[in-house]
């Protein structure tokens, strides 16, 4: 369990980072945890990498970053400020333009959690960074259920799904079922069969035979609201 001020220091960081796309300074972090000096927030830096909560940046002004959450979950570095998409900008605070986003659908909610109908209606489209992308055919979905918190995916996300089907053991996937029902698992497939892994003990792995399967994409971001 983290101290209170480690605690402070970690939340403090993850919301600057998904909020602004840079590490607060330490004077900002000294001004936050209300603390008169940069030596205590040294040592606490120092302990939250000694515990895996933070690692630090080769060649960066600004040179730590999460890893994780305080509760432990894993901290996804590709997350958008979904507000930002109105205007957006890339980490450096630069106005993006036309030609660095594309528009792609958002087709609806994807289940992380009991499989639900399969996804084809579009919804609308939303302007998103070229490079969070990785294949041209790509598409938005909401994320509705709590299966895969341990990842940092909660309900109310919206992910980025690039359309390849070569995907990798580990790999947070969007899978048809019986071409009725989709929903967004880690893939694992050994020998003939395929094992659709949530991220969350309260779920268990459901295995699948591989003609049951239809992988339709490759989560490659995500998107949260911030309020």
């Amino acid at each position: 369990m983290l101290t209170n001020k480690q605690n402070q220091l970690l939340s403090f960081l993850i919301k600057r980072i998904e909020k602004d796309g840079v590490s607060p300074s330490y004077e900002e972090i000294c001004i936050e945890l209300n603390l008169k000096s940069k030596s205590g927030i040294h040592r606490i830096v120092k302990a939250l990498e000694e515990r895996g909560y933070i690692k630090h940046l080769e060649n960066k002004a600004r040179a730590i970053a999460p890893t994780k959450y305080p509760n432990g979950q894993p901290f996804i570095s590709n997350v958008i400020d979904i507000n930002k998409l109105l205007h957006p900008k890339d980490r450096n605070n630069k106005e993006i333009s036309n030609e660095d986003t594309k528009k792609i659908p958002l087709l609806g909610k994807i289940a992380a959690g009991t499989p639900i109908e399969a996804i084809s209606n579009y919804e609308k489209f939303i302007d998103v960074p070229r490079n969070y992308l990785i294949s041209e055919e790509s598409y938005a979905l909401t994320v509705e259920g709590d299966s895969m918190i341990d990842e940092g995916i909660f309900d109310g996300d919206t992910v980025l799904i690039s359309k390849i089907t070569n995907v990798n053991n580990g790999d947070i996937v969007v899978a048809l079922i019986d071409k009725e029902e989709a929903t967004l698992k880690k893939f694992r497939k050994k020998g003939d069969s395929i094992a659709l892994e949530p991220a969350n003990k309260n779920y268990k792995t459901q295995i699948y035979g591989p003609d049951r399967v239809t992988i339709q994409g490759k989560m490659c971001a995500l998107l949260r609201k911030y309020h």
